[in-house]
């Protein structure tokens, strides 16, 4: 199904990583709608659409984000935060993606300060600046973070054997 835009909205292009604007009335095509955020396809390539200008597109109803189920502060917390967020062309979390190599949480007078080492799945890919800083912003969230950090790295260099038992189901790799 396709979906026009009401108005015209800022987005990201994939593979590239650039921003770019969807002028209004642009027909798109929803190809995955995972973390909150929208990949389309348009006549143009794919694009990634922030959650914040869902409204945007004619007829398309964005499912709310399931809420955390605690309010309490734990590493656990941070983990599940990140398997809200996604590649926009593929259908596995980060975390199960085997892309986040490292967490650690600082705790300070302020609150908790947690820093996050990742990878991409390619050294070219223009979009990870884009998926650190959803990762970035949704750690941010959390109740008691005082700063949140994602450094993409590059060692160890990533591979398919990383994934999960769960993103290679969702893969169907199994």
């Amino acid at each position: 199904m396709t979906h026009k835009l009401s108005r015209e909205i800022p987005a990201t292009a994939i593979p590239a990583g650039d921003a770019v604007t969807l002028p209004a009335g642009s027909e798109v095509f929803i190809t995955q709608t995972l973390g909150g955020n929208i990949t389309v396809r348009t006549d143009r390539g794919l694009f990634r659409i922030a959650a914040e200008n869902a409204g945007a597109l004619v007829g398309y109803e964005a499912k709310p984000e399931a809420a955390a189920a605690s309010t309490e502060f734990n590493e656990a917390v941070v983990w599940e935060t990140l398997k809200g967020c996604f590649d926009p062309e593929i259908p596995v979390n980060i975390v199960d993606l085997g892309l986040v190599y490292d967490l650690s949480i600082e705790k300070s007078a302020g609150g908790n300060q947690v820093d996050v080492k990742m990878t991409l799945t390619a050294p070219g890919c223009g979009m990870g600046p884009v998926i650190a800083e959803d990762a970035r912003q949704k750690i941010a969230a959390l109740p008691t973070v005082e700063s949140a950090r994602v450094h993409i790295v590059w060692d160890p260099i990533w591979t398919p054997q990383m994934i999960s038992p769960e993103g290679r189901k969702v893969l169907g790799l199994e």
